[in-house]
C-alpha cells in the first residue's frame, strides 16, 4: 500500500502527535472547535501504511497527548487540594491518560485492519467504531466520558441541534465523517500527481462517500435551522421560572474550615439579598454549606433566615449523613429544596460519586491512597427519585426539578433518565474550585450546553468559583459568569416537558454504531481469511 501524502512529508510518530496536539485546541477555552473537523486526519495518514500492531502504538500515542493536553488540571487538583506529591500527581495523570489513551489505540488499530481489508466502507466505518469508544469510555470502569469529541461544536447552535435525536454521539460521529472523507479526498489528490489520464483519475473519485456526507451535512444543517426555528416560537409560548443564581466564591482551601463558617453564611447570605425579592427559584452552588445541613440546627436556622428573606425556595448542595445497618456512617452528596416556610421540601443524593475524589474504588487494593489524599470523604450513591418537585405559586406552574450535581452533567443517559421521569427545568450545582485557573471550568461548562439540546430543557448552573450561567433549550448561552469571582446574576427561563427522541429512547443512534463497527470489523476479518 502506497504512502500517503501527508506521510511522505513527516515521520509517522510525528503524525500522531500532531493530531494529540490538535485535540485539546478544539475544546474550550481555546475555543477552536472548527480544528475538530481536520484534528484526525494526521493520525489517518501515520496509520495509512502500517500494520494493525504498529497502528495501534501510534493511536495510543495520540491519544495519551490529547488527553494529556486536555486533562492536565488532574495534577492541579490532586496536588493543591489533594496534597498529593508534585511527582506522584504526575505519575497519576500519566497513567490516566494512558488508559485513556487506549481508546485512540483501539480507534487507530480498527481503521488499519478496516482499511486493508475493506477500505471501501471506511467512511462509515471510522465513526461508528469512534462513537462504539465514546460510549464505551461513557461506561466502562464507571466511565469518564470527558472531552467527547461532540463537546467541541458547543457553540455551532446549528450543528448541535441533533443531539435531541442522537446525543453527543452523533456529533461526534459528523466530525469522524468528515475526517474520513477529507482523508479520502487528499488520498485521491494524491493519485491525481501521478500523471494519470482524467477518465482514470475521476474513476477513482470518492464519489460514493463524498456524495453521501453531502447530503448529510445538507440534512443536519436544514434540520438544525429548523429546530433553532421551533425554538424562537417557543420562547413566546412557554410559562417562565424567574431564577437566581449566587456564585459565592469560596476559597477551596477555606471551605472546611470552622473558624470560616460564619463568614460564608455571610456571603451567601449578602450575595442573595443582592437579587431582591423578585425570584421564583434561588440556587447555590453544590456542598454550599460548610456544614452538615441536617445535623446543624443552629446554622440550618441561618439559612432558613436568608430563604425567607429573599422569599423564594432554595436549592442547595450540602453532605448528608446517613448510617449503615452495621452502624457504619457514610456521607450523601446531597441537594437540598427549602421553603420560605422553613420546610426542607426535598433532597437529591448524587447518584454518580468521582473515583478518588468521593470514594475509592477497589478499595482493598488502593488501601495506600488513604494517606496520599487528604479529604477523601466515604460517600456512597445516593438512590430514590431522579426529580424533585417545585409546587406551583401564582406566578408559576408546578415544576418538576432535575439536579445534577458536579460530574453527574457529563452522563448524558443520567439527565436524559431526569428528563425522562417528568423534569420541566435543569439544574447543576457544581464546586469546580478543585480545577484551579485550567481549562476544565471551561470544558466542564460546555458539556452542559449539549445536555439542554439533547433533552430540550433549559438549564442553570451554579459553581462555587464559577462558571455560572443560563443555558436556553436550543443550546444558546444567555448568561455566563467569569471563574473565580463572586456573581449573581439573574434569568428567566422557560419551562418544558422534554418530548424529545433522545430524552424518551436514549441511545439507540449509539447502539447502532457499535453494531455498524462490529459488522465492519467482522467483514475485515472474514476478508482476512
Amino acid at each position: 500500500m502506497e504512502r500517503s501524502i501527508l506521510h511522505i512529508c513527516l515521520p509517522s510518530w510525528i503524525l500522531a502527535v500532531l493530531t494529540g496536539l490538535l485535540y485539546p485546541l478544539c475544546f474550550p477555552s481555546f475555543e477552536l472547535g472548527w480544528l475538530a473537523w481536520l484534528c484526525l486526519i494526521p493520525l489517518h495518514a501515520a496509520i495509512h501504511t502500517r500494520s494493525v500492531r504498529s497502528s495501534f502504538w501510534l493511536g495510543w500515542l495520540a491519544g495519551f497527548v490529547a488527553f494529556t493536553g486536555s486533562m492536565y488540571w488532574v495534577v492541579i487538583a490532586m496536588h493543591l487540594y489533594g496534597q498529593i506529591p508534585v511527582a506522584v500527581s504526575l505519575l497519576i495523570m500519566c497513567v490516566l491518560t494512558s488508559y485513556l489513551g487506549l481508546y485512540f489505540a483501539c480507534y487507530a488499530c480498527g481503521v488499519s485492519w478496516i482499511n486493508h481489508k475493506a477500505p471501501r466502507w471506511l467512511w462509515v466505518a471510522a465513526p461508528s467504531l469512534w462513537v462504539t469508544l465514546e460510549f464505551l469510555r461513557t461506561y466502562l470502569l464507571t466511565g469518564l466520558p470527558w472531552v467527547l469529541l461532540g463537546y467541541s461544536q458547543y457553540r455551532w447552535l446549528t450543528v448541535i441541534q441533533i443531539a435531541d435525536l442522537t446525543g453527543v454521539y452523533g456529533i461526534s460521529f459528523l466530525i469522524v465523517l468528515v475526517n474520513s472523507v477529507l482523508v479520502s479526498l487528499l488520498e485521491w489528490s494524491r493519485r491525481s500527481r501521478k500523471g494519470l489520464s482524467a477518465s482514470s483519475l475521476w474513476s477513482h473519485f470518492p464519489w460514493q462517500a463524498v456524495g453521501l456526507v453531502s447530503l448529510v451535512l445538507i440534512g443536519v444543517m436544514v434540520y438544525g435551522r429548523q429546530q433553532l426555528t421551533n425554538e424562537s416560537s417557543l420562547k413566546t409560548t412557554a410559562p417562565t421560572l424567574r431564577i437566581g443564581v449566587v456564585q459565592a466564591n469560596i476559597d477551596q482551601a477555606r471551605k472546611w474550615d470552622r473558624a470560616y463558617r460564619e463568614e460564608t453564611i455571610r456571603r451567601y447570605a449578602n450575595l442573595s439579598h443582592r437579587l431582591g425579592n423578585i425570584v421564583d427559584l434561588l440556587i447555590w452552588p453544590e456542598a454550599a454549606t460548610p456544614f452538615l445541613f441536617e445535623r446543624e440546627p443552629d446554622y440550618q436556622r441561618s439559612i432558613f433566615q436568608i430563604v425567607r428573606q429573599v422569599n423564594a425556595p432554595l436549592v442547595f448542595g450540602s453532605p448528608a449523613l446517613r448510617f449503615a445497618e452495621d452502624g457504619k456512617p457514610y456521607l450523601l452528596n446531597s441537594a437540598f429544596l427549602v421553603t420560605p416556610g422553613g420546610e426542607i421540601a426535598g433532597r437529591y443524593d448524587k447518584r454518580h460519586l468521582v473515583p478518588f475524589g468521593e470514594y475509592i474504588p477497589l478499595r482493598s487494593l488502593l488501601f495506600f491512597l488513604e494517606k496520599l489524599v487528604v479529604g477523601i470523604g466515604d460517600f456512597a450513591p445516593g438512590t430514590g427519585p431522579m426529580t424533585l418537585p417545585l409546587p406551583a405559586t401564582d406566578d408559576h406552574p408546578d415544576v418538576r426539578l432535575g439536579i445534577a450535581i458536579c460530574y453527574e452533567v457529563i452522563f448524558p443517559d443520567l439527565v436524559r433518565r431526569m428528563a425522562d421521569e417528568g423534569a420541566n427545568l435543569l439544574l447543576t450545582i457544581t464546586n469546580d474550585a478543585w480545577f484551579g485557573r485550567s481549562v476544565a471550568p471551561y470544558q466542564h461548562f460546555g458539556m452542559v450546553v449539549l445536555r439542554a439540546v439533547e433533552n430540550r430543557l433549559a438549564v442553570a448552573r451554579a459553581a462555587n468559583t464559577g462558571i455560572s450561567g443560563f443555558i436556553a433549550p436550543s443550546g444558546e448561552i444567555l448568561a455566563a459568569t467569569p471563574i473565580f469571582t463572586e456573581q449573581v446574576i439573574r434569568g428567566q427561563l422557560p419551562l418544558r416537558t422534554s418530548s424529545t427522541f433522545y430524552s424518551r429512547y436514549g441511545d439507540v443512534f449509539s447502539w447502532s454504531c457499535v453494531i455498524m463497527a462490529a459488522l465492519s470489523l467482522g467483514i475485515a476479518w472474514r476478508r482476512r481469511q
